[in-house]
């Protein structure tokens, strides 16, 4: 099955807070979170997911590449409902986590949850379209809640996004109704056409730096508030991964160490006996 590193946005605007889906929207969100986790592992063991927050102040990384659903479950423990969406901003740093993925290898893939109504002008947003397409990027977009004032924009910014000769990018639009979130996933493109993904590269990927803000519109001569907050946002997450590892280290340290301790002292009753 494909190889894919795929980046979930998740809508945490005051709008998850209807509960026309089961709980509410953001909850909702939450389960069909773990199940396209699941998914994207099933079909592939060296799958990675990684995870965004799209509205409050600015949007910023939860969680990047991982295979342990743990750690994006942490994440979604630290999430606050709050603001509004911010669905381009949130879409260009899922690009940029993308491009800083380990596995080359991977084709790349971005699962958008929107809930709320999309403020984004609708020219940017197809100006970002074009510059996913170009750089071999799928996008599944999971619309639902506020179809009726959303479903238009999503459908051309999917159809700008896809290529022509492969249609890899996917439109779900879903009504209230008895049946959860997850379970209109579970019988859609989104999941059973797993075989069709996203490209395995940029073109001329780099290491980073204000050549990555380039590839997708962000001057930072021009927009430097934009541009530093993609900037702290990817900063702050490496930061807490940094953090997890080294107190992963320090843990297993002092386990090491107790365990010295505990086989010295057995020594010691072996030879006093």
């Amino acid at each position: 099955m494909v190889l894919e590193a795929t980046v979930i946005t998740i809508d945490n605007s005051e709008y998850s807070r209807n509960g026309d889906f089961p709980r509410t929207r953001f909850e909702a969100q939450i389960d069909a979170v773990e199940f396209i986790f699941q998914a994207k592992r099933n079909s592939n063991p060296e799958n990675t997911v990684g995870l965004i927050l799209s509205a409050g102040s600015n949007p910023r990384v939860l969680s990047t590449f991982t295979s342990e659903f743990g750690k994006i479950l942490s994440g979604l423990h630290d999430t606050h409902i709050e603001g509004s969406i911010h669905l381009g901003t949130a879409i260009q740093i899922a690009a940029l986590t993308l491009k800083h993925r380990q596995n080359k290898v991977q084709h790349q893939r971005i699962v958008v949850f929107v809930c709320s109504p999309i403020q984004d002008d609708r020219q940017e947003l197809m100006k970002l379209a074009k510059k996913l397409k170009k750089n071999n990027i799928a996008v599944d977009i999971i619309n639902f809640g506020e179809i009726e004032h959303n479903t238009a924009i999503v459908e051309e910014f999917i159809e700008t996004v896809n290529n022509s000769q492969e249609e890899s990018s996917h439109l779900l639009n879903i009504q209230p109704g008895p049946r959860l979130l997850y379970e209109h996933i579970a019988g859609s493109r989104i999941i059973l056409e797993e075989g069709a993904a996203g490209g395995s590269g940029f073109d001329g990927d780099s290491a980073g730096g204000d050549n990555g803000f380039m590839d997708f519109g962000v001057d930072p001569s021009v927009d430097p508030e934009l541009a530093m907050a993609l900037r702290l946002s990817m900063e702050e997450e490496q930061q807490r991964q940094e953090r997890l590892r080294q107190q992963q280290e320090q843990q297993e340290q002092q386990q090491q160490q107790q365990e010295s301790q505990g086989q010295g002292q057995e020594q010691e009753q072996e030879n006093k006996s």
